[in-house]
């Protein structure tokens, strides 16, 4: 997606030509790995640094923009949504000190970033997801406003034929649809790249595919989205469901998503995987190419392939091949994508340290993993690890179980650290960042399981939002003290920003665990669910969701004062308000409470989505604000009494 020059709305002609350079390229690519012109023997390392913008209230800012004009560094890019924003890291050859100019650079663009960010009232954090986005911050409002971007929406909106549903269930279950894929940019990853030789490519991409399950368990950070505690990797589903442009036949035929981690090991060479996916998926995206690259490799020069790396980039693998040219010879590269972005920079290295010790080290031992590991296990790890993180149990080299916990400590570690070292690591180095894996492991504290205890150590205290909130103040603030995340003290509520910041929207403040009833059901039934749960309104829904009314306690008791004749039974649709005055997650709270005091109404649903219920605020909750706004006025009073 570095690509900038996309056709808007390409037609026909367009795709063709596009697909018939996309064709060219893959044959330039052959013709390159049969003449063995790519480079070899060199062993360099990359990344790419993902953060998020967020607000005096650790809410997401859409500052992106205005950032990057401040900062105008070529190192900084736009991401996909305008409270994110990327840096590219220097490649450097995997020996001496790499690993740590790796920690510095990062600091230094963290640093710059931040200076810029200030200008803008803005802060960098980061995280695998922002604890605090809310669907209302996922519009098209929010996405960069560059063609490239756009046009990717335009065409994952269209080859959908519909709205993006997403299923996750962990503690919490999540179920929401969508109408663009903004839910992409609630991710943010810390990408590395490892340099491969074209003769070593498949050997060391499955091992790659193969290591990802452990090194993910390690590095977990990611445990909510939309405030529901989820998978521990929650990246994963969240980026796989949010850009799954399969219509409802393709996921019926068992079509692979655009986000993947594969399903079979890679045979030949790196051009298998790129006619895989040009096999299995349509071209998004177009742009202007100029002269075919077999042209170009008849004029004895090496082509930038920018048809196959612009197709590549709406591709997701989570480890994906990269084509690259650097001084007139080409490169190959393996882009480890499963990374999440924090929780420090060290805690980053040292996830990187452990992927490429892994690497360098089990590329010897196991001259060819397929014969010692089966795909489907090596998948099923994956899976495994998003989910649950070191509580994982995964099959490994020979069919042997174990736990995440024991294989990394026991059986992973040692070969990584052996690995580092035959690459000439300083041992300084190799000591640090291997040392906060084996600890996070042995603590069993990763970023993931911080959060999740943080969360669950808070108990009820505060509203949910509160406690989101505070958690991801702790995130920021620890981050900068740089202490790795084992090292972490649990977040606690009084870290939260300013509580009107929990308050300012419905959503923050409505309840959402339900108890309703169908316009058939007996009013019978919602009075005794106004008794056993202390309620005072009962939404009337339809069996799609839908709300069609409300009954509240005093037409209840005006039923019981007109009295029943005989026994005949009563339906709730005969009592209840039709089309109650409603409200949607995304209204100012002081809006709703102006519309509670006009119309007179005690409490408002919350709908959206074609009037679907979704909460209820009420009178009680606002009453509860009023009382902390009042708390606040009478705490100043006293302090000026004091001076």
């Amino acid at each position: 997606m570095g690509e900038r020059n996309i056709h808007h709305k390409p037609g026909r002609s367009q795709l063709r030509t596009f697909t018939k350079a996309l064709l060219d390229d893959v044959q330039a690519l052959e013709r390159m790995l049969a003449d063995n012109v790519f480079e070899s023997g060199v062993r360099r390392i990359g990344a790419e640094q993902e953060m998020f913008l967020v607000d005096r209230s650790m809410g997401p800012a859409m500052t992106a923009v205005e950032v990057l004009e401040t900062l105008d560094d070529a190192r900084f890019t736009s991401e996909l949504g305008k409270f994110n924003i990327e840096a590219n890291l220097t490649p450097r050859i995997l020996k001496g000190d790499g690993l740590s100019e790796l920690e510095r650079e990062i600091e230094t663009l963290l640093a710059k970033a931040r200076k810029a960010a200030d200008v803008h009232d803005s802060r960098i954090l980061l995280a695998g997801i922002l604890p605090t986005i809310k669907k209302g911050d996922l519009s098209l409002d929010s996405i960069m406003p560059e063609p490239r971007y756009h046009e990717l929406n335009r065409a994952m909106c269209e080859h959908r034929d519909g709205e993006f549903r997403l299923g996750i269930k962990g503690l919490d279950e999540l179920r929401i649809t969508h109408d663009n894929l903004m839910c992409e940019a609630c991710n943010s990853s810390f990408q590395v790249h490892f340099q491969v030789g074209a003769d070593e490519f498949v050997h060391l991409y499955n091992l790659a595919q193969a290591v990802t399950a452990p090194v993910l368990a390690a590095a977990t950070y990611s445990p909510f989205f939309l405030q529901h505690r989820l998978w521990h990797e929650t990246r994963l589903a969240v980026f796989q469901q949010g850009v799954d442009v399969r219509s409802d036949g393709l996921q019926a035929r068992q079509a692979r998503p655009r986000v993947a981690f594969g399903d079979s090991w890679v045979e030949t060479t790196v051009s298998e995987i790129y006619k895989e996916d040009i096999a299995r998926f349509r071209v998004l995206l177009s742009s202007d190419l100029g002269d075919p690259s077999t042209e170009i490799l008849d004029r004895g020069e090496i082509p930038l392939l920018r048809a196959l790396s612009l197709h590549n980039g709406t591709v997701y693998r989570w480890n994906r091949p990269c084509y690259g040219v650097v001084d007139g010879t080409p490169n190959l590269r393996i882009e480890h994508r499963i990374l999440p972005s924090g929780p420090t920079v060290v805690d980053e290295v040292a996830n990187a340290a452990f992927f490429f010790g892994l690497m360098v080290a089990l590329s010897d031992e196991y001259k060819d993993v397929t014969k010692v590991m089966n795909f489907d296990d090596v998948k099923t790890n994956v899976i495994a690890a998003a989910r649950y993180g070191l509580k994982a149990q995964f099959v490994w080299v020979g069919g042997k179980s174990f736990t995440a916990q024991q294989l990394v400590l026991d059986h992973l570690l040692p070969p990584a650290r052996e690995g580092l070292h035959d690459r000439g690591i300083d041992s300084a180095d190799i000591d640090r960042y291997l040392g906060v894996i084996e600890e996070r492991v042995r603590t069993a504290r990763t970023g993931s399981q911080w959060a999740l205890d943080s969360l669950a150590d808070m108990g009820d205290h505060g509203t949910r939002d509160e406690r989101f909130r505070a958690i991801a103040t702790a995130m920021y603030e620890r981050h900068i003290e740089g202490k790795p995340v084992h090292e972490w003290s649990l977040a606690t509520q009084d870290e939260s920003t300013d509580w009107r910041d929990s308050y300012r929207f419905v959503e923050q403040v409505m309840t959402t665990d339900l108890f309703t009833v169908g316009p058939e059901d007996l009013v019978d039934l919602a009075a005794n669910l106004m008794d056993w749960e202390r309620i005072r309104h009962v939404p009337v829904e339809d069996n799609s969701g839908k709300l069609v009314g409300i009954i509240s306690h005093r037409q209840l008791l005006r039923l019981v004062g007109r009295g029943q004749k005989g026994d005949a039974p009563v339906a709730a649709r005969e009592i209840m308000t039709p089309d109650p005055i409603t409200v949607t997650p995304q209204t100012e709270s002081l809006k709703a409470m102006a519309i509670m005091r006009k119309h007179k109404v005690s409490c408002l649903p919350v709908v959206e989505d074609d009037n679907k219920l979704v909460g209820i605020v009420s009178e009680q909750d606002f009453i509860a604000v009023a009382a902390m706004l009042l708390e606040d006025q009478l705490r100043d009073v006293h302090w000026h009494d004091d001076e």
